[in-house]
């Protein structure tokens, strides 16, 4: 035998794409388990031409689910990312756009069903940040719902709205939504260290002479912009805890993500729709794996959202205007609306949420060299 099979899906969820499996499908053993994620999304070429995944940051990831033993629990699921030209399986942060997916995933594989056919909300453990994800899965014939009217920016066709919820999404990974305190200093480089969802070090646009409304393959193609907020990045992770020396935050590369930030402004979508700056409160691009995000990480919107709210970090002093309860935010390729509430002392965030839409787009499976 040179191949062996393993049941594996497909699913789209907000803008990201994964491979989704069950756990009880997999090897047992970590380091088998690992070798499964790696041929089946190909780390190994920078094109990952031998698997699933497609050379960018939100097609490289991978997510396993198993029923929950908790009582206020359905799921448990764990999110990968996996390298792109790298055999790295990072399991440090998570992903918000296939959040919706996860939700779409329990449904259709049964381990969560609709009561009446119209809609169910799946509540499910993240193993990744330890925190349990609300989200609201409409239904149809005790399916995923996949056709409606919500237009997503990042996708061209309109779906079904699944709305996705964390509660007290704070600290995974420190124990502290700003371990760090507001702003925090480092090399001459101001940024703030955020833990919720995934840890992001936000930096002001400005600080690098950006406005915010350069493309993607500006910043893509300016390596030592690149090169200077890897080693924030790196720095942040070491100054948090998150690592104890910067070599190994640099073998960690998925978290803490990074955002360039800046106040709003006018700008052309990457789908060439203008975005006025009355409609956003702020904007900003992402860097996830080294590369800008085509779009922005479900897990950074809410985080950015999260963090204009919170006193004194360089989101809130650069967003137009206090929120009240939603956020937009501009991002490369539209606008995104985060719903976002802060606790009873106003000094850290409650709940965090995004409308998102999902589709399985195959099932079946993936084979793996023996």
């Amino acid at each position: 035998m040179t191949q062996y099979s393993i049941p594996c899906s497909v699913y789209r969820g907000g803008t990201s794409r994964g491979l989704f499996f069950h756990e009880k499908d997999l090897p047992a053993n970590r380091q088998e388990k690992y070798r499964v994620f790696l041929e089946a999304i190909d780390a190994y070429n920078p094109s990952q031409i031998d698997g699933l995944g497609s050379g960018t940051s939100h097609t490289s990831k991978v997510v396993v689910i198993s029923p929950s033993g908790q009582e206020d629990a359905d799921v448990n699921y764990t999110f990968y990312q996996i390298g792109i030209g790298q055999e790295i399986v990072d399991d440090k942060g998570t992903c918000g756009n296939l959040m919706a997916a996860v939700g779409a995933f329990s449904v259709n594989e049964k381990l969560v069903e609709p009561s009446d056919g119209t809609g169910v909300t799946v509540r499910a453990v993240n193993t990744n940040i330890g925190k349990i994800v609300s989200i609201h899965v409409p239904a149809e014939n005790g399916a995923a719902k996949v056709q409606g009217a919500f237009q997503m920016p990042g996708t061209a066709m309109p779906g079904a709205k699944y709305t996705v919820r964390i509660l007290d999404p704070g600290g995974g990974k420190t124990g502290k939504t700003l371990p760090l305190g507001s702003v925090h200093e480092e090399n001459d480089r101001a940024y703030s260290f955020v833990d919720l969802v995934n840890p992001f070090v936000h930096l002001e646009a400005s600080a690098f002479h950006l406005d915010g409304t350069e493309s993607n393959a500006r910043i893509s193609d300016n390596q030592d912009l690149l090169a200077a907020l890897e080693i924030v990045r790196a720095g942040s992770a070491v100054a948090s805890g998150m690592e104890e020396t910067i070599e190994n935050a640099r073998k960690a590369p998925a978290v803490p993500k990074v955002t360039l930030v800046a106040p709003p402004q006018t700008y052309v979508s990457t789908s060439g729709t203008m975005i006025n700056k009355k409609d956003i409160d702020i904007m900003a691009k992402m860097i996830s794996m080294g590369k800008v995000h085509r779009t922005f990480a479900g897990s950074g919107l809410l985080n950015l959202a999260a963090s204009t709210l919170l006193p004194g970090t360089i989101p809130n002093r650069l967003v137009s205007a206090q929120p009240n309860g939603v956020v937009r935010i501009g991002h490369p390729d539209g606008i995104a609306e985060v719903m976002v509430s802060l606790n009873d002392e106003g000094n850290d965030i409650s709940s965090v949420g995004l409308n998102r839409t999902a589709r399985l787009i195959m099932k079946g499976e993936v084979y793996i060299r023996a």
